[in-house]
């Protein structure tokens, strides 16, 4: 049997069912994760009554599947290479990884794929819960069938909000689907660890699996056929790639999969160079697909299996009444910009409900203007990646007159405090013509904490005159800012 996490009973759903004999309510949300939950709760905030339908684990991917159960799988070996590269720290940590207790630690992330403690938060917001698969049947209307096969028909008096956000795309390879591939669910929730695992994919959950994997013991092969984390600035792969390498992971770049076929020892992979690799199990990690089949969607005009475009209220196109947020409309799929729509969701919903303003201009309460160019991000690889805005070649391609600032982590005082032989790079993308922050790279060891300063600098435009009066705390790793703003010099104006 193939690990991943238990499957919730029907007899478990009908103990934590909180099922309203109300049909109708203000707001109806299809699906309950992070992004659903804060749209029902903006709305609710908002004066309005809101009901979320979800047929699996309320709090979504993020909880159970994705962001908690991943990184608490990252976590331990990351502080004991962290430890181990501290003179007089490192000569205390002795002894391998306690593999099953970092699969303990990370079942107590997703609460043994139990989410009583999530409806009860539901419940506590005053936010109503229908256990169900939902679709939309009319206008303002979705019904709901129950897992015994009994349908609700619910009514909306202002909104019906799509959240089911997406799932691993497998794509079509030669014999992939028939050799049952692992997926991130799989991944995140397997209840014992290979001795090998082969990766197909370079994004952020192949590299974040292929570091987890290692660190465990694992023999990892990752078979990058665009090269690894080819969205974000070169230097960022590159360094990953040197650091899975260390951890004994081999990394194949410009590397095509043309086969995959599932033996009695695990699974056999076949190479575009005609290479074969052998793995106890393979990982898909090339990307995301909507959740948004069976939902209804032909009944709003809409094209079931698509992405939902919306305005930056959240709001479909030519309609009065149907909204979305998160990865179902593919603005950014990433758990933190989706409750960030979702909380611009919820609050419009409500203003307009009201007939109150709205604050829909770049940059208002009621939109999710930052989706566009100022979106943080961090890849929790060893050394993290983290960047916010636009990469040198965004910023170029959208017409920008840039300088490009580059600056050495490991010469930062603080960082060289940090880790004995610590390796990073900065970058800081200017645009020229008005001396402000366009985008920022780091990629080192513990690099995420540094990323909200530089959100905040992107998102605020703060001009390079005024970033020189933020002086960082030395020795810290922040010091950074002062060093890339020595090398991009004093700003003319």
């Amino acid at each position: 049997m193939r690990p991943g996490p238990p499957e919730p009973s029907r007899e478990w759903y009908a103990r934590h069912m909180t099922q309203s004999s109300e049909t109708g309510y203000d707001v109806i949300v299809l699906g309950a994760g992070p992004v659903g939950e804060n749209i029902a709760d903006r709305a609710v905030r908002g004066g309005l009554t809101a009901v979320l339908v979800e047929h699996e684990l309320v709090g979504g991917e993020c909880s159970y599947w994705a962001c908690m159960p991943s990184k608490a799988l990252l976590r331990p070996a990351e502080a004991r290479r962290a430890a181990r590269q501290v003179g007089g720290a490192g000569e205390a940590v002795t002894g391998p990884l306690d593999v099953p207790a970092v699969l303990a630690r990370r079942d107590s992330f997703t609460s043994n794929w139990n989410d009583a403690g999530q409806v009860e938060w539901a419940e506590g917001a005053g936010i109503s819960l229908i256990r169900g698969h939902g679709a939309l049947t009319g206008v303002r209307e979705v019904t709901v069938t129950a897992a015994d096969g009994s349908t609700t028909v619910l009514t909306a008096r202002h909104a019906v909000a799509i959240a089911t956000g997406s799932g691993a795309a497998v794509p079509d390879i030669d014999g992939l689907r028939a050799a049952r591939p692992w997926t991130s669910r799989e991944a995140t929730g397997a209840r014992k660890v290979p001795g090998s695992l082969a990766i197909i994919g370079g994004g952020v959950v192949a590299t974040e699996m292929a570091t987890a994997y290692a660190g465990f013991g694992t023999k990892v092969t990752v078979l990058a056929r665009s090269g690894l984390l080819s969205g974000m600035e070169p230097f960022a792969g590159e360094l990953v790639a040197a650091a899975l390498r260390e951890l004994g992971a081999t990394v194949l770049l410009g590397t095509a999969t043309t086969r995959v076929t599932r033996t009695a020892d695990g699974v056999e992979i076949r190479t575009g160079d005609g290479a074969t690799i052998t793995a106890e199990e393979v990982l898909v990690a090339t990307g995301r697909t909507p959740r948004t089949s069976g939902i209804g969607l032909e009944t709003a005009g809409l094209t079931p299996g698509d992405w939902i475009t919306t305005d930056d209220t959240m709001r479909v196109p030519g309609s009065d009444w149907l909204y979305a947020a998160g990865d179902v409309t593919h603005r950014v799929l990433l758990t933190h910009q989706g409750k960030y729509q979702a909380r611009a969701a919820g609050d419009v919903i409500a203003a307009r409900a009201a007939g109150a303003p709205v604050s829909d201009a770049p940059w208002g309460t009621h939109v999710a203007t930052a989706d566009h160019r100022a979106v943080p991000q961090v890849v929790f690889t060893d050394p993290q990646v983290a960047s916010v805005g636009l990469t040198a070649a965004a910023a170029r391609e959208a017409g920008y007159r840039i300088r490009v600032v580059d600056y050495d982590l490991g010469r930062v005082a603080g960082a060289s405090l940090h880790a004995d032989g610590y390796t990073g790079t900065a970058r800081m993308v200017v645009d020229e013509q008005r001396e402000v922050v366009l985008g920022v790279t780091f990629a080192g060891p513990d690099v995420a904490e540094l990323l909200q300063s530089a959100t905040i600098a992107v998102v605020g435009e703060v001009p390079l005159a005024r970033l020189w009066h933020a002086v960082p705390a030395y020795p810290t790793v922040s010091e950074i800012w002062l060093r890339l703003l020595e090398t991009y010099g004093r700003p003319t104006r």
